[in-house]
């Protein structure tokens, strides 16, 4: 069959050539979109008088023909027909005749992509603020169950102060919050049509983009014809809010793969999350949050070439706007696949609690408290510093810890510190002072719970 493009060319590319500009092998998963547009287009084109009803009778019918037999998988994707657009087009022209070829009057394949390109992203959105939600309410459900559960919180991989395990988790949860947010204020730059700006400048058929954009449940129309065309701030605006979505992500997986190991041991996977050793009979390992902290690379990866791909590129389109589909795929599937993966994984998750709580016990996470203890008996804080560094030093040299040190010899160092030091070294103390707003203290966790429960 002729390229339905081909009235210019004499001579047709070789086979190699034909596989190395074509796009199905990807964009045939638009292929619902590409026909849900065309529906829309035919409908206005009817409405407007540009074709005739009995035309659009018979592609409309047409169409649908074609979305059944993809439906029922009957549809085979051609190389030589290079792309969605045609392999659709050339389908509706073997149910219907040369009638079909109506249906590309005032658009051009430019305008039909980022019209698919729009309702496909707008149906992954859709899915990917739900599954967040979804992973939003695992995070608040675990945090209710681990308000009193004790383990160090960390600075630099160090053991700095006792915190709530809720408090940890609900960390998470916040970031979330605000990744959620991203995608919902994204939708807004998807929900725009560009169908109608045809290849670049518009048509002079008497078209009514508000109709079709209407029929597609688009919001809005581009109000520039080479802006529509060209646009694809929206999927990088996608990628961007996917790559911090994946860095958070990450962030939980590197927390997650540190708690399973043996000198953590905080939690334990189970073993739909896990996998073994063809050579180590003993081994259970962490690969599926792994395979998440690896994979944000890629989300990464996919950003930077799409921005690469368009920074250099003049109005309107260009072929290298063919780049803007494979990352947008692989992406979409990364992070639904990631958010599951993680919901099911921290939901199924055995904490440890014994042994978070005896991790904050043998070190000095309560150096602060001493600190702060002296502080709220006048001392300046930063003399308040200097004394239980210098005590800290001492310990470290005599190998036991500040709850070990003698009343007495707490009194050498300052007639301030009384018997009571010792219940404000403790863990459950220490966290249980900390009443500042949004601080670990349990009741301020207790008060966050609430907050997300609300907002959930």
């Amino acid at each position: 069959m002729a390229k339905l493009w081909g009235g210019r060319f004499e001579e047709q590319a070789a086979a190699w050539i034909e596989r190395f500009g074509a796009s199905i092998n990807f964009d045939q998963k638009m292929a619902r979109e590409d026909l849900k547009g065309s529906l829309a287009h035919v409908a206005m084109l009817a409405k407007t008088g540009i074709i005739s009803e009995a035309e659009v009778e018979k592609i409309s019918a047409g169409i649908k023909r074609v979305e059944e037999k993809y439906e029922a998988g009957k549809i085979e994707f051609k190389i030589e027909n290079e792309d969605v657009h045609m392999n659709m087009e050339s389908y509706l022209h073997e149910e219907i005749g040369s009638v079909a070829g109506k249906l590309h009057t005032a658009r051009s394949r430019n305008d039909q992509v980022a019209t698919d390109m729009h309702l496909y992203l707008k149906e992954i959105l859709s899915q990917v603020i739900e599954k967040i939600h979804d992973f939003r309410v695992v995070l608040v459900e675990r945090a209710s169950e681990h308000v009193e559960t004790i383990m160090p919180g960390y600075t630099h991989l160090q053991h700095a102060q006792p915190i709530s395990f809720a408090h940890h988790l609900l960390a998470y949860y916040n970031m979330l919050e605000r990744d959620e947010a991203r995608f919902k204020e994204s939708v807004k730059r998807c929900d725009i049509s560009p169908l109608g700006s045809a290849a670049l400048a518009g048509t002079t058929f008497p078209i009514d983009r508000f109709y079709s954009a209407e029929l597609l449940g688009f919001a809005d129309v581009y109000s520039n014809s080479l802006d529509g065309v060209s646009d694809r701030d929206f999927i990088l605006e996608f990628l961007s809010n996917a790559s911090i979505l994946m860095m958070h992500l990450s962030r939980f997986c590197e927390e997650i793969i540190l708690w399973c190991s043996h000198e953590f041991h905080f939690i334990e996977l189970t073993d739909t999350f896990s996998t073994g050793s063809s050579i180590m009979p003993q081994k259970k390992n962490p690969d599926m949050a792994e395979l998440i902290r690896g994979k944000s690379g890629r989300v990464y990866g996919n950003l930077f070439g799409l921005l690469t791909v368009m920074k250099g590129l003049p109005l309107a389109y260009n072929k290298d706007l063919q780049e803007d589909k494979e990352g947008m795929f692989d992406t979409a599937e990364t992070i639904l696949t990631s958010l599951d993966i993680m919901s099911g994984m921290v939901e199924t998750m055995r904490v440890y609690k014994d042994v978070m709580a005896q991790a904050t016990e043998k070190d000095f996470s309560n150096a602060t408290e001493l600190a702060d203890y002296l502080a709220a008996k006048g001392l300046p804080f930063r003399q308040a510093h200097e004394i239980v560094g210098k005590l800290v030093l001492e310990c470290t040299k005599a190998g036991h810890y500040l709850q070990d040190v003698p009343l007495a010899r707490y009194q050498e160092i300052t007639p301030l510190i009384e018997s009571d030091i010792y219940d404000a070294l403790q863990s459950r103390t220490a966290i249980e002072r900390r009443k500042s707003y949004g601080g670990t203290g349990f009741e301020q966790v207790r008060a966050q719970i609430q907050r997300a429960q609300e907002i959930l």
